[in-house]
């Protein structure tokens, strides 16, 4: 997709007139990357540009207003209707705007670059007894400057109000390139000609503007009224980039109570529960959640049954949420409104962790509700609000409405206030799905506002819903929205299309464009699992800290393109074929995969199911089929051929001569496209592990045969990984036996792309594994991902539905096969402290609970990581990845070791973990066996 020449210009001029257009990107890439947000809506920009300074930013505005270039600003680009993209210039605040830049204690403000994220504002000021109060779900990467644009809410804004009411001092740069402080009663030329505005409208603004407290849609007029003091800073809430760019915000924070009680009431149905609200709102919640056993089955069915704890009685539930300063005067509120709530059953809930478990479903669900459904569900009609005494009625009605267009979704919400989520599953792949979606909203908004609601309860109008404003507002309400635009914007630059003279909302629409793309519909499967990502990136969050995975080369370099949702936007360009040309092969496509390190964390903590290590095998698979690979394919992709060959001929000598010795060593890195940095690894010497005679006296144990497949790199490389296992599972009462044969279950054909080799592998190992497993003898595997390639990539790459789940089935990580025996007790590590740090395929395909309750039974001190090691089998190896390798292992794994000091012990059941700690630290990490063992 090539630009106009006029917009070309443009983009030059723009660059001509920065003292710094390092800032500006106008690659294929980053267009690509920067071309939708967590909507339905695709409108590829001209140019990105990320701002380092205040300055910086100020300077761009106004050169970008100077040559004609329209402007949308972007905080972490997780709006869902559309608010962040735009055709001319997109500015991302979040990568370098992002700084707490002071925090008064006293007064409980804080002065902050509008690209801080949410939850890192959180950190800054709960030490002192503070908090942020609006906390949507997607708090932990949201920007604050975003929020406003959008006047987030979150279930807390019950409690703690809107963006909106938490802004004491904002400072914009208009359309009009002038720097504009907003405060209550400010003045100025441009700030008296709205005042003037206001006067003159006063009516209008106040039988029709702040009717309930979720009435977001269009601007805000009833900040400005005389008896509110001219609040021009509130009223900039929810103008969505439109009216100006926040450059600097001082937001006011509130006072986090110390004690916190969440309250469940369980009722028939979720209209039920809504009808409640009157009866439950006098007790003063902080947050009131609903959602019904439809979410709750999906979170279920998703995540597993553990992820749903024990609910009251019902088909649908509030989770409420009381805070204050006395433990006796909150349990007294909270018993007695779960007697006025007209409940099937309630249940106080005074305990946090167990709390947490209620809340989490509700989190769980909101990025779940997506991929939900039979079909995709999609953002649009997606959080529309109406006074909360008559949100029962108005859901009744609502999925009535479903019915008749023969939609489907599954609302949730903040019932306190009215507000509802849905998701919905809009057939925008066929043909006339781009109409339905028009009808749809068109009939959804008029039933809203025949309740008196708004068609955004807290994410803003954008694209989906400014076309429906003239149903909730009269003709001369709309008037002032235009004139407004016109006093702050008068060209029209910022945002363009977004609240006033917006363009059809079923315009721009990513997934129709893809009915024309020869590519996409060539290959249908691999196009829908792409498109599953909606955008909320959870990608960006720093889940580690969390327990996840997901997504450390990001968090390695804070860059889009390195994000679990990039790489999907730039998968999806391809398919699209408009703007990224060259199919699998795209130089685009294959700097975004670069320095994906196959964790496969984004498969378990990706709330929409994405699984970019499979996506980034398909697609080396396609860009190299029947073609000369790199290097380094051969050389580690075929890894465990090299390894048996070593082995088989008894080369273990000679080969670590020429992998030790400098000089050779490093012919042997440069030939095999392995970075000079990278200390190779030892091969064993002599025979295999698997064919060695291992004496272990008599096996005969009463607990009966267990096998255990020795994977190719404890087979091929120095280590007592398998003697320890073996003794391990003798003293248990096993009769352990190796499988001799060879059964390489072809992982470093898959991350390499190699998947005729991986299958033919694969088919291979299911021919030795598949005859034990029907035996229903237990398979004990040493290395994660190599068992993880049964219960993920096996079931995709084979057709033989019958063998690989009995194979999946029957092999066990060691903790797995030890957890499942109730007379079998662990040695005591009491005293001593473990930094555990899970391979990321055992983390987020295996599942890392059963090694957590093994080492809990050990009494240890136990410091379990989330995140990747940073090696990622070949990723840490190859040249050009080391330094990312390093920043990866720097985030997690190493600090905590240097933190636990020098008597902990580091356990690390996979190889390159295992690795990683040598290489980088210096110290030696043990297996699970290896730890057991030596205790026993």
């Amino acid at each position: 997709m090539s630009a106009p020449a006029a917009t070309l210009d443009k983009v030059a001029e723009l660059r001509a007139q920065l003292s710094d257009p390092s800032c500006l990107d106008q690659s294929t890439l980053a267009r690509a990357l920067y071309s939708t947000d967590a909507s339905l809506y695709r409108v590829v920009p001209e140019v990105v540009a990320t701002p380092r300074t205040t300055d910086e930013l100020i300077e761009l505005v106004r050169a970008g207003l100077a040559v004609g270039l329209p402007i949308t600003g972007r905080g972490a680009g997780t709006s869902c209707a559309g608010n962040a993209v735009g055709p001319g210039l997109v500015i991302d605040t979040s990568r370098y705007l992002n700084k707490v830049l002071s925090v008064d204690i006293e007064a409980g403000t804080a002065v902050i670059e509008p690209g801080v994220v949410q939850a890192m504002l959180q950190k800054e000021v709960n030490p002192h007894g503070w908090r942020y109060g609006p906390d949507p779900s997607t708090s932990n990467r949201c920007t604050v400057g975003g929020m406003i644009g959008n006047n987030a809410c979150g279930p807390r804004a019950l409690g703690y109000g809107r963006s909106a009411d938490n802004i004491v001092e904002l400072e914009i740069i208009t359309g009009t390139g002038e720097l504009l402080t907003l405060r209550p009663d400010a003045h100025g030329s441009l700030l008296d000609k709205l005042r003037a505005l206001v006067l003159d409208n006063l009516a209008t603004i106040r039988t029709e503007f702040g009717t309930f407290s979720r009435q977001v849609s269009g601007y805000s007029m009833e900040h400005l009224l005389p008896e509110r003091n001219f609040d021009v800073a509130s009223f900039f809430a929810g103008t969505e980039g439109t009216l100006g760019i926040i450059t600097r915000a001082t937001v006011r924070l509130v006072r986090d109570a110390p004690l916190k009680t969440t309250v469940a009431l369980g009722y028939p149905t979720m209209a039920d529960g809504a009808d409640a609200m009157e009866r439950i709102l006098p007790y003063r919640p902080t947050a009131c959640e609903g959602m019904d056993r439809r979410l709750s089955n999906v979170v279920a069915e998703r995540i597993g049954p553990h992820a749903v704890p024990p609910l009251p009685a019902g088909e649908a539930w509030l989770f409420i949420e009381l805070v204050g300063d006395d433990a006796a005067e909150i349990a007294q509120r909270a018993q007695a409104m779960v007697d006025a709530s007209g409940a099937i059953e309630g249940w106080v809930v005074p305990d946090a962790a167990e709390a947490a478990r209620l809340w989490t479903i509700r989190t769980d669900a909101a990025g779940l509700a997506a991929v939900a459904l039979d079909a995709p569900a999609h953002a649009g009609w997606e959080d529309s609000a109406v006074p909360a005494p008559r949100l029962g009625a108005y859901l009744r009605d609502f999925d009535e409405l479903l019915i008749r267009f023969g939609l489907h979704g599954l609302p949730y919400g903040h019932f306190g206030e009215g507000c509802v989520h849905c998701r919905i599953d809009f057939p925008l792949n066929t043909e006339n799905g781009t109409q339905l979606l028009h009808d749809f909203m068109f009939a959804a908004g008029e039933l809203a506002a025949r309740y008196g609601g708004s068609m955004s309860g807290e994410h803003g109008d954008g694209r989906a819903r400014s076309e429906l404003l003239p149903l909730m507002y009269s003709p001369a309400a709309l008037s002032l929205f235009g004139q407004v635009k016109q006093i702050f914007d008068p060209q029209n630059l910022l945002n363009p299309g977004m609240l006033v003279d917006p363009e059809p909302l079923n315009a721009n629409l990513r997934i129709p464009q893809l009915r024309r793309s020869p590519l996409a519909m060539k290959n249908p499967e691999f196009t829908l699992e792409v498109h599953q990502c909606t955008g909320v990136g959870k990608c960006r969050a720093n889940t580690t800290k969390a327990g996840g995975v997901m997504c450390p080369s990001f968090q390695a370099t804070g860059d889009e393109k390195d994000a679990t949702r990039g790489r999907s936007r730039v998968l999806q360009e391809m398919l699209n074929g408009q703007l990224i040309t060259g199919g699998w092969a795209s130089p685009e496509v294959a700097e975004a995969l670069e320095l994906c390190l196959a964790c496969k964390g984004c498969r378990r903590d990706c709330p929409t199911g994405i699984d970019m290590a499979a996506y980034k095998s398909r697609v080396l698979y396609e860009k190299h089929r029947r073609k000369l690979r790199p290097v380094s394919h051969y050389a580690l992709g075929w890894l465990p051929r090299w390894g048996r060959l070593v082995t088989k001929l008894r080369l273990g000598v000679l080969g670590n001569f020429a992998l030790q010795t400098p000089g050779l060593s490093n012919l042997v890195r440069a030939a095999a496209g392995v970075d000079q940095r990278r200390p190779m690894p030892r091969f064993r010497v002599g025979r295999a592990a698997s064919q060695q005679d291992y004496e272990l006296g008599e096996v005969a144990g009463k607990r009966g045969p267990v096998a255990v497949w020795v994977d190719s790199f404890t087979d091929a490389f120095a280590g007592g990984q398998l003697v320890a296992l073996l003794n391990l599972l003798v003293s248990v009462g096993f009769t352990p036996r190796v499988i001799t044969q060879d059964a390489c279950c072809g992982l470093t054909w898959i991350t390499t792309g190699q998947l005729d080799g991986a299958r033919r592998q694969l088919t291979h190992a299911l021919d030795v594994l598949a005859p034990i497993a029907e035996q229903g003898i237990p398979i004990v595997g040493m290395e994660p991902s190599c068992m993880a390639v049964w219960r993920s990539d096996a079931p995709e790459l084979l057709p033989d539905d019958v063998r690989v789940p009995v194979v999946a089935d029957s092999i066990h990580t060691l903790a797995e096969l030890l957890g499942s025996l109730d007379d079998w007790q662990p040695p005591s590590l009491a005293g001593h402290t473990i930094v555990a740090q899970p391979h990321c395929h055992h983390a987020s395909v295996l599942g890392w609970e059963a090694d957590a309750a093994l080492l809990r039974r050990t009494g240890a001190r136990v410091v379990t990581l989330g995140g990747c090691c940073g090696l990622a089998g070949n990723f840490g190896v190859e040249r050009g990845h080391y330094e990312v390798s390093v920043k990866v292992a720097e985030h997690d794994l190493l600090p905590a070791i240097r933190a636990a000091g020098p008597e902990a012990v580091v356990l690390a059941d996979g190889f390159s973990c295992r690795k990683q700690v040598a290489d980088l630290e210096g110290s030696t990490a043990v297996t699970m066996a290896e730890l057991l063992v030596a205790h026993l």
